[in-house]
């Protein structure tokens, strides 16, 4: 793996906690924009952990944009418990956050015991590539909440006020590299080596999912890896449907 940068982090939950989730989000946004994730979790007696990827939030700036790179800083956080324990209960992915997940679980069976990953970014064919592309630059053009709400809303308040934030905040060169250095976007090979029970909660197809048809066929060959389906959701069912996610995620986790 490239060289890590250390990621800021936000939490929900206490330390104590017997269970340390990390929460990983998606391009052009933020970990405080996984806070649906952690508050759940956290009321459920976890310790979640959100970080902002490179190039993103207050993260730091580098070059290389690739997804191994995005792979090495998520793999290069550690829980911190004071249990004495090692490794992560659990990895939440979502978009390029799964993408990472993905490739950082592949490659270290021991990084974290399962993986849900939201609507992940594992194959982008060139339609996702410029629908991304033409989402990215929508964003950037008006990084203003009252565009955010013109465009979503029915989200939250608060996944408003993020998602302008995460927009002002993030690099626009970081997001344009990562699609620039990501030709091809595929880490199918990787998902066909996880070893570690994984399930992806998937957008509504019928609305827009990355994650779907002969693709997600494929990455259901392997065994570890289970599916549900956030109906009436697009590629960000936490913040579509949040209540309809969170009970999902819930349900697989057991």
């Amino acid at each position: 793996m490239p060289a890590a940068l250390t990621l800021p982090r936000l939490a929900w939950g206490s330390p104590d906690a017997p269970r340390h989730a990390l929460l990983i989000h998606g391009l052009g946004s933020s970990g405080a924009l996984m806070w649906r994730f952690g508050t759940a979790l956290a009321d459920a007696g976890w310790y979640a952990t959100a970080v902002d990827l490179r190039g993103h939030g207050t993260a730091p700036r580098a070059l290389d944009y690739t997804i191994g790179a995005y792979a090495a800083d998520v793999h290069g956080t550690a829980p911190q418990r004071r249990d004495g324990g090692s490794g992560w209960d659990l990895v939440i992915g979502h978009s390029l956050g799964g993408a990472a997940a993905t490739v950082a679980s592949a490659q270290d069976p021991a990084w974290t015991r399962r993986l849900v990953l939201v609507d992940p970014g594992i194959h982008l064919v060139d339609a996702d590539r410029e629908a991304v592309t033409a989402s990215q630059e929508q964003a950037f053009a008006d990084t203003s909440q009252a565009a955010v709400r013109a465009e979503h809303p029915h989200w939250h308040p608060q996944d408003i006020e993020l998602k302008s934030l995460a927009a002002q905040q993030a690099s626009r060169w970081a997001v344009e590299q990562t699609g620039a250095q990501n030709t091809p976007w595929d880490v199918r090979d990787d998902a066909a080596r996880l070893t570690v029970p994984t399930h992806v909660l998937g957008a509504d197809p019928a609305v827009y999912s990355l994650f779907t048809g002969e693709l997600a066929a494929q990455v259901r060959r392997n065994p570890v890896v289970t599916m549900s389906v956030v109906a009436g959701a697009g590629h960000s069912p936490h913040r579509d449907a949040p209540e309809e996610t969170i009970r999902q995620l819930f349900a697989a986790l057991g």
